[in-house]
C-alpha cells in the first residue's frame, strides 16, 4: 500500500492550516496550505488538484516541499528577495501618471498601455516591472481600462457659469405643485441599434443584426424633480415643432399650476420664434430658465437619456422603429427619477 504524501493530521490542525494561508494575503500560499490540509485529511492528489483547479504535478509539488521544509516550504520565498518593487511610493507615482495622458510626458502615443507604463515609471526612477507586475499594479490602484467621455469646454468664465448653475439649483430647490420645476431635453431613438457591452462566453462574439436603411423618431422630455416624473412627446423630425408640442403638453398636464419653470439647454429650437409664439400663447405660464452652454452634466435629464439607452435602444432586436418605440413608450410610462425624495429635502431645507 502506498505512503500517504502527507501524513494524517487532526482537523484542527487542519483548519488552523487553511487559516493560516488566508490570513497570508497571497492566493497562492493559501492555495498551498488547503492543498496540504486536504491531503492530511486523506484525499488523494488527484482529488485535491480537481477540486482546487490546479495541476496534479502542483499539488505534488507542495506536498514535497512541506514532507521537507514543513510550514516554510509552503510560504512565498520572493519574501527574501529584498523590498518589494511595487511599493507605497510606486503605487502614487503610477496614480499620478494615470491622471494624465502620455503626451503629457513626451510620449507620441495618445493612450497608456501596461508596456508604457512600465517605461515611463522606468524613466522616473524606479526599478524595471513586468507587464504582469504592472496589471498587478494597477488591479490594487483600481484602475480600469473604461471608455474616456468626449466633453466640450464651456465658453462662460468660470464665475459666470457657476453663478448660473447655483440659480437652477435654487430654482430647483425650490419647486413646488404650483410652480413645478422640470429638466427638458430631446433624444434620438433609431432603428440602427447602438452597440454597446453585454456578457458573453469566452470564444463567442454576440451579434445584433443593423437594419439596411436606419429610421429615426424623436422624443422631447420633461423631467419634474418634485415627482420624479417624466413627461414625454414625440415626432419623427427634431425641430421647434417637437419642443413646442412638449410645451402644449406640459401646460395640459399642468393646468393647476400658476407657472411651469422649464431648464433647457441651448439648442436652437428652444429659441425660436415659434417656441417664442407658443411661449406667448400660454401667457407666460412657462418660463424657460438656460443652462451654460456645453454642460450637459447639469440638465438631469441627461442621465435619463442614458437609463433609456441601456435599458431599450442598446443591442436591441426590434425589428421595426415601431416596436421599438412602443418599448420605449412602456420604458418612458413606468420611468421613476431615483431622487425625488432627495429633492424633497433639500427643498424643505431651503
Amino acid at each position: 500500500m502506498a505512503m500517504p504524501s502527507v501524513p494524517r493530521m487532526p482537523r484542527s490542525k487542519r483548519r488552523q492550516l487553511i487559516r493560516e494561508g488566508r490570513q497570508s494575503g497571497d492566493p497562492a500560499t493559501a492555495t498551498r496550505f488547503t492543498i496540504v490540509a486536504k491531503l492530511a485529511a486523506g484525499q488523494r492528489q488527484a482529488e485535491v488538484a480537481r477540486a482546487l483547479e490546479v495541476a496534479p504535478a502542483t499539488a505534488s509539488r507542495v506536498a514535497a516541499a512541506f514532507r521537507e521544509h514543513g510550514l516554510d516550504g509552503l510560504r512565498d520565498r520572493r519574501q527574501d528577495n529584498g523590498a518589494t518593487k511595487v511599493d507605497e511610493k510606486f503605487l502614487v507615482a503610477l496614480a499620478e501618471t494615470l491622471v494624465g495622458v502620455p503626451t503629457d510626458t513626451g510620449w507620441q502615443r495618445p493612450t497608456w498601455t501596461r508596456e508604457l507604463l512600465c517605461k515611463e515609471l522606468e524613466r522616473r526612477g524606479f526599478v524595471a516591472v513586468s507587464l504582469s507586475t504592472m496589471g498587478r499594479a494597477l488591479a490594487r490602484l483600481g484602475a480600469r481600462l473604461g471608455t474616456p467621455k468626449p466633453i466640450v469646454l464651456c465658453p462662460w468664465k468660470s464665475d459666470a457659469r457657476e453663478a448660473r448653475l447655483a440659480q437652477i439649483r435654487k430654482l430647483e430647490r425650490r419647486a413646488s405643485p404650483e410652480e413645478p420645476v422640470l429638466y427638458s431635453d430631446e433624444v434620438d431613438i433609431d432603428l440602427n441599434p447602438k452597440i454597446g457591452k453585454d456578457w458573453m462566453l469566452r470564444g463567442h462574439q454576440r451579434r445584433v443584426l443593423t437594419p439596411g436603411k436606419n429610421e429615426k423618431f424623436y422624443l422631447a422630455g420633461a423631467l419634474d424633480v418634485l415627482t420624479g416624473k417624466l413627461r414625454c412627446t414625440g415626432l419623427p423630425n427634431k425641430n421647434s415643432a417637437l419642443f413646442c408640442k412638449l410645451l402644449w403638453h406640459l401646460a395640459k398636464t399642468y393646468r393647476r399650476a400658476r407657472r411651469i419653470h422649464l431648464i433647457v439647454d441651448n439648442y436652437g429650437i428652444h429659441s425660436s420664434h415659434q417656441t417664442q409664439s407658443v411661449l406667448e400663447s400660454l401667457g407666460g405660464r412657462i418660463v424657460l430658465h438656460f443652462l451654460p452652454p456645453y454642460c450637459p452634466d447639469a440638465n438631469r435629464i441627461e442621465r435619463v437619456w442614458q437609463d433609456l439607452h441601456a435599458n431599450v435602444t442598446r443591442n436591441h432586436r426590434c425589428k421595426t422603429l415601431a416596436a421599438l418605440l412602443d418599448n420605449a413608450r412602456r420604458y418612458v410610462d413606468a420611468y421613476q427619477w431615483r431622487r425625488p425624495s432627495t429633492t424633497r429635502a433639500l427643498r424643505k431645507a431651503a
